[in-house]
């Protein structure tokens, strides 16, 4: 397993815990926990597979899915008293870089250009958060104050930045 691979599944767990924890939240079944998971964490990925013309990520086998639905069973079994508005957000924040580098790695790897590979980026690691908001009847992240686009602008670009001087921090592929 690459270093990709692994950047890719801590992604897709903490991006899914924090689909799972908005229906927590909301006091949904254990299928809407499923749901919300999957939806986070694979949105922003198939959105880009689809516009890259690429085959959709999580098609190609069980993990991914697999990931999405264990995830949501550990947020469901500790209960909501676990989760808690902060937990939220850190693992809002730490989907979103990743999935902000995994994106832009992608469209590198596949010969796009660097202003298209970092809107790739921001699209991967924004999308499935905000589908996640609007099916929880909840403001989205983006109206808010927080800076969200902005640190996947930050953290697409600084690895697309990186890429281009010749120092890759992992395998852009």
């Amino acid at each position: 397993m690459t270093p990709l691979d692994l950047l890719s599944y801590a992604g897709i767990v903490v991006f899914a815990a924090s689909g799972a924890i908005a229906a927590a939240q909301a006091k949904h079944t254990i299928v809407e926990f499923i749901f919300f998971a999957t939806v986070t964490a694979i949105g922003g990925g198939t959105v880009r597979d689809l516009l890259i013309d690429a085959p959709v990520f999580w098609v190609t086998g069980n993990g991914p899915l697999a990931v999405c639905v264990v995830t949501a069973l550990l947020v469901w079994l500790l209960g909501e008293r676990f989760w808690n508005a902060p937990v939220l957000l850190w693992f809002d924040a730490f989907g979103l870089v990743a999935f902000a580098v995994l994106g832009a790695a992608k469209a590198l790897a596949l010969g796009f250009p660097a202003l298209v590979a970092i809107a790739m980026g921001v699209l991967t690691g924004t999308f499935g958060g905000i589908v996640r908001d609007v099916i929880a009847s909840r403001p989205s992240i983006l109206l808010g104050r927080e800076i969200y686009v902005t640190c996947a602008i930050v953290s697409a670009g600084l690895f697309v930045l990186l890429n281009r001087l010749g120092l890759e921090a992992m395998p852009a592929g």
